[in-house]
């Protein structure tokens, strides 16, 4: 294979916050550009930094033949900026109310949408764990987005308190929190060669350590970003409850849904009861053990099954 494309990376105000995109195919002139006329983008899981999604990324791209840009956005604070630049914008421009809340979250990415793609460009959207549920969001919300697809990978989009990790987190995250911080203040004092180390410890035990995770893994020692990300888990337990019916019927056909057989956050229950509500759905069960968090350690894996579902919808374009 050719040398691996450069993913190229850019930190901006979205919302007024401080938001990281991952870019990688023909995207600079996006506006102009007509040759394809489709995009790939990702919506992360919480913690929402998109360096975990390199490889994944890379794979999608060349598993597309590199004919199609392949996008990720961060959820909003989830990532260190650069020197320089704080976490929110100074200005005096109205912000979205609550902008590290879930509903902030999905308005950003709203605004992310209408204000950095072209009107009339299909998207391919892929969600991961709570990506899927901001997913849902963005569908109901705007009927203006050219949607062909839209990929729900290990979706918490219903009762996240009641998973069997909800029921764990929950108390932490809704009560707890500010320990965690804490020990991520402390933490943050240490040198980066010492945080890397203990990243790379943690990570040991997975098919492969990627100095890309280990990077992506540096953003969980700012208290900032943590105290973002937690703050928003903690809405999602309060506020995940009720799968959106009505929204999933009235998208069925542009949805697919891939649950985990071995997924703690959205059980197997889950997935048969969307079986049973959605019989015509695209609603798949993992067959490869893969775990919650794909991108640690099967990334190429889920990358090689997106191409081939996506096989008929790309062709007829």
């Amino acid at each position: 294979m050719s040398t691996v494309a450069p993913v190229s990376e850019e930190f901006m105000y979205c919302c007024g916050a401080a938001t990281q995109v991952l870019k990688l195919g023909s995207c600079k002139d996006l506006w102009r550009e007509k040759s394809s006329n489709l995009l790939f983008l990702i919506i992360p899981g919480n913690p929402g930094i998109v360096g975990f999604y390199r490889t994944f990324m890379q794979a999608l791209f060349y598993g597309l033949n590199q004919q199609y840009p392949v996008w990720a956005v961060s959820q909003a604070g989830h990532c260190v900026p650069p020197k320089g630049m704080s976490m929110t914008e100074d200005t005096d421009s109205k912000e979205i109310e609550d902008i590290f809340g879930l509903n902030g979250q999905i308005e950003h990415k709203l605004f992310f949408l209408k204000n950095n793609v072209p009107k009339d460009m299909k998207l391919v959207l892929i969600g991961h764990s709570i990506g899927c549920y901001i997913i849902l969001e963005l569908m109901k919300r705007t009927s203006e987005l050219q949607v062909l697809k839209s990929v729900l990978l290990f979706p918490t989009i219903e009762r996240m308190a009641q998973s069997p990790q909800g029921k764990f987190v929950t108390p932490v995250l809704c009560r707890l929190r500010y320990v965690v911080y804490i020990s991520i203040y402390l933490l943050s004092f240490l040198p980066e060669s010492i945080k890397a180390s203990i990243a790379k410890f943690v990570l040991w035990g997975f098919k492969s350590v990627e100095k890309a995770l280990v990077t992506a893994s540096l953003n969980l020692f700012s208290v900032n970003c943590m105290a973002n990300a937690m703050y928003m888990g903690s809405q999602e337990m309060v506020k995940v409850i009720d799968r959106d019916t009505s929204t999933i019927r009235q998208n069925l056909k542009k949805l697919i849904f891939y649950y985990g057989a071995i997924d703690n956050w959205c059980p197997v229950q889950y997935y048969e009861e969307m079986k049973n509500t959605f019989p015509d759905g695209d609603i798949r069960l993992c067959e490869k053990g893969i775990q919650h968090a794909f991108v640690l350690d099967s990334s190429k894996e889920m990358a090689s099954m997106i191409t081939d579902w996506l096989q008929d919808d790309l062709s007829s374009l």
